[in-house]
């Protein structure tokens, strides 16, 4: 029984059903408050200099800041961000995606106050959930400006390419907020990883065993037959050529002595 399991007989019966609808709701709320001018996005981030001054709130409220201000992709995204996080519930169920997204939220609350940087939205959290759901399904394929279709695998692809450029070029507090806000992935699928890793170097272990198994002990010098072609073939020296010619039954008394 894993660890998840564990926790699952323990704390299941808290678990949040259907948690990605109130992520997305909150974003919507937020979104909504912004264009009403009733906040501004400043007020919703998390500041930790703020945070430790009083504003305590803002540990919830950055989570209403919108991945986006433009209204028609603003939509686009969160149904997305919707479909994703409840795939991924229908898939491990209710606890467990919620451990995946609590880890994550945790991760990044905790980096912005240990590390003292802002954190301006869940953007890199969210992308947490696009890995998990391009890892389970990567053949889901997504219309690209609502036009080309294209696998998601893909898109993950090209967003670890970013994140790995990301981590090189950009600065410390950037660098923290995407290592933390991706743990959960790597708790998640780091088995996974390790696995796979380990299957590779047994088979790369064979190849050589393999290789090694084929290597020849006798071979013709005329034909370059070996017992590898012919268990039952058998081989000679000639004591009248020079060095240590070797040859078949074949070519043993057919060949010319050099």
């Amino acid at each position: 029984m894993s660890w998840l399991d564990k926790l699952e007989r323990k704390f299941g019966k808290y678990a949040i059903n259907n948690l990605m609808l109130y992520i997305v709701v909150m974003h919507a709320i937020g979104f909504i408050f912004i264009h009403l001018d009733i906040t501004s996005i400043t007020r919703l981030q998390l500041i930790p200099q703020l945070f430790f001054a009083g504003e305590y709130w803002r540990i919830v409220t950055f989570i209403m800041i919108p991945p986006t201000t433009g209204i028609i992709f603003f939509a686009f995204v969160l149904y997305f961000y919707y479909i994703i996080g409840s795939y991924l519930e229908s898939v491990w169920g209710t606890f467990k995606f919620n451990i995946y997204y609590f880890i994550g939220l945790l991760g990044t609350i905790v980096g912005a106050l240990v590390f003292n940087y802002p954190v301006g939205s869940t953007t890199y959290l969210n992308l947490s959930l696009f890995f998990a759901f391009a890892k389970l399904n990567p053949e889901f394929s997504v219309r690209l400006y609502f036009i080309l279709p294209i696998k998601i695998k893909y898109l993950a692809w090209v967003q670890w390419a970013f994140f790995v450029l990301t981590l090189i070029r950009g600065t410390n507090a950037i660098r923290l907020a995407i290592l933390v806000s991706i743990i959960n992935y790597f708790i998640f699928f780091g088995k996974y990883y390790i696995t796979k890793q380990k299957a590779y170097s047994r088979k790369q272990s064979y190849k050589k065993k393999s290789q090694v198994q084929k290597s020849h002990f006798h071979k013709c010098y005329v034909c370059g037959r070996t017992e590898n072609d012919d268990p039952d073939l058998e081989f000679r020296y000639c004591s009248k050529c020079s060095g240590s010619k070797e040859y078949c039954s074949e070519h043993l008394f057919t060949h010319d002595h050099k």
